[in-house]
């Protein structure tokens, strides 16, 4: 074949072939392929850190606190459910809104009684926790369960990464502590 149409493809073959061969914008179409999982892992990344973290330190201010029912400073104090709560959120520095802090403390009659299971969550209309918790810090010999939880906010993460575990689409942290009171406490 020869003639105009002949010029026309061999160009079009010509510039198809050039195009190909062309590596000046591979770096950025390689990184715009590959930035945006980057991304959604680093993002997924630290919000696992972070929610792993509050859990470690919610863990440790419950052993804290917990020491202090098991010692009998919050029987001999006196203390009320709210009070304690406000020792438990003195130990918080960092993460938490102290509001949002729920303790929950019951004598169990045997250690297999022992409900350290995380429980169930109903929410009112503008979405605060309306359940009633309990604050019994027991007696010398007593056996004591505390719970202590906290509702914490995540936001839904790239390519469908998700923490939640409440329907409202949060996650409940939860840390509690079985323990036998002191004798003479």
């Amino acid at each position: 074949m020869t003639g105009p149409k002949a010029t026309t493809r061999t160009r079009r073959g010509g510039r198809c072939a050039a195009f190909a061969r062309d590596s000046r914008g591979a770096t950025a179409v390689e990184f715009a392929l590959v930035a945006a999982p980057f991304l959604a892992l680093i993002i997924a990344l630290i919000q696992t850190f972070i929610v792993f973290f509050a859990q470690e330190l919610l863990e440790s201010v419950v052993r804290q606190s917990a020491r202090l029912v098991m010692t009998g400073q919050v029987q001999s104090a006196q203390m009320t459910q709210s009070a304690f709560k406000q020792k438990v959120c003195d130990q918080i520095v960092i993460l938490f809104n102290c509001s949002g802090i729920m303790v929950d403390m019951q004598v169990a009659t045997s250690w297999t009684s022992a409900n350290t299971a995380m429980p169930s969550l109903t929410f009112d209309a503008t979405g605060a926790v309306t359940n009633t918790w309990q604050f019994n810090p027991g007696d010398s010999g007593d056996i004591v369960v505390l719970r202590v939880m906290y509702v914490w906010p995540v936001m839904l993460g790239p390519l469908g990464f998700n923490l939640s575990n409440l329907s409202n689409g949060n996650r409940l942290i939860m840390a509690s502590a079985a323990f036998q009171n002191e004798p003479g406490s």
